[in-house]
């Protein structure tokens, strides 16, 4: 019983009995602030992941998981070590390729690139660019054909469609008698890829891999990229097949060669929950200035109930439901809220940009030209925990100053 008149007294006293309802206006605004507080937070937080899980999606559908090379920068027999990838538990593909750096010239434009020497049959099996192609096919790189595919942003650089030519000018030169003369060889363009990653699309083209050993004057392929069922053990998996060649390899995976790239997303996410928390508990702590209004104002209703039997602890916990409530309901409904937004971020960006005819995004910059969102419910359980705790926090002080409320003194000017 007595839980329950304290209940009743607890929403009751979050609305004002003066007819300018003061109190409950500051009420509304408390929870109002904690909600938009709480909204913010879990959208950034939303976002980031969203960006990170986008980045590494479209970085894992254009590069391998992980790769083995030679020591000297050739494998010679990439067979036996493509053979023996197979066979590594969780490897579930393994292509040969050459890989290397060349200058590709169009009319009067001329730019550098990286070339990937490829096979087309195992290129389907590994990366997900053979999907990704605007026009052409990939099966089009058959050996001595000499043709070239391009990155849509560097076809567009160099102002080459399909049908075009390009000179292709390796780092290595060729010693002849009047001296050493640049390695060039023309290739056709036969198609065009999107990957969504602007340093792959500006930055990479494809040919055969026969063509590539040609060009480049090698005996074998440069290495083995593996495709892996799960491209977090990429790590293990590729550091065992090397031990289980004898070793003398040079090992990388997708973790080590953009670990600097997710580090850094997830210090900015740290410190964006950490700064933006800062604003929930602000919005928060203005509990203590309602509950402290509520206290003033309900003086003699305090004295009247400690007279009627009501002990300290009794008034303390009537106070304190008071600010639980408030902080419940800013929790929930900034909860609701921020996960609204989160799924529908990209349409509302997106209809932004239409009313201001503006471009948030630079895919030159960024990457990518979308604001995906990807709502965890561990961030959103850690925020709602976290702002829960501070507005459970804020009710102590105001609830004690009415417990301590001396029945003979409060009524004195009544």
């Amino acid at each position: 019983m007595s839980s329950f008149y304290e209940w009743l007294l607890a929403t009751r006293y979050l609305r004002s009995t003066h007819r300018r309802g003061f109190v409950s206006f500051i009420s509304l605004t408390s929870v109002a602030g904690i909600a938009l507080g709480i909204a913010v937070l879990i959208v950034v937080l939303s976002v980031m992941n969203g960006f990170g899980r986008e980045l590494r999606i479209r970085m894992l559908s254009v590069t391998a998981h992980a790769t083995l090379e030679g020591l000297d920068g050739t494998l010679a027999d990439w067979r036996a070590a493509q053979a023996a990838a197979l066979r590594e538990p969780g490897v579930i593909a393994a292509a040969p390729y050459v890989d290397d750096f060349a200058m590709l010239a169009h009319g009067q434009r001329v730019i550098g690139t990286q070339v990937r020497g490829v096979i087309p049959a195992e290129e389907r099996k590994t990366t997900g660019l053979a999907q990704r192609l605007t026009a052409g096919r990939i099966g089009a790189l058959t050996p001595g054909s000499y043709h070239i595919i391009l990155g849509s942003a560097l076809a567009s650089d160099l102002g080459a469609g399909v049908g075009d030519s390009v000179v292709l000018i390796a780092p290595q030169g060729t010693a002849t008698p009047t001296g050493i003369e640049p390695r060039m060889r023309r290739f056709y363009v036969t198609g065009i890829f999107h990957s969504g990653m602007y340093q792959y699309d500006s930055a990479l083209a494809l040919i055969s891999m026969s063509d590539a050993e040609r060009v480049y004057d090698l005996a074998g392929a440069t290495g083995v990229r593996l495709a892996l069922a799960d491209p977090f053990r990429a790590p293990q998996t590729v550091r065992a097949l090397a031990l289980a060649l004898g070793g003398g390899f040079y090992v990388s995976d997708w973790t080590k060669k953009n670990v600097n790239l997710f580090r850094s997303i997830e210090i900015t996410k740290s410190m964006l929950f950490v700064i933006l928390l800062m604003i929930v508990a602000v919005a928060a702590f203005n509990i203590i200035a309602t509950l402290v209004m509520i206290v003033k104002e309900k003086q003699g209703d305090i004295a009247i109930l400690r007279t009627l039997g009501a002990a300290p602890p009794n008034v303390l916990a009537t106070f304190a439901l008071q600010g639980v409530i408030i902080g419940l309901a800013g929790t929930v409904s900034g909860a609701a809220l921020g996960i609204l937004v989160s799924h529908n971020v990209e349409f509302l960006v997106h209809s932004l940009e239409h009313l201001l005819g503006t471009h948030f995004l630079d895919p030159r910059v960024y990457d990518m030209s979308d604001l995906p969102a990807y709502v965890e419910w561990t961030d959103v359980l850690k925020v709602c925990g976290v702002t829960f705790a501070l507005c459970a926090l804020a009710t102590l002080y105001p609830a004690w100053r009415a417990a301590r409320t001396e029945p003979a003194e409060a009524l004195r000017h009544e």
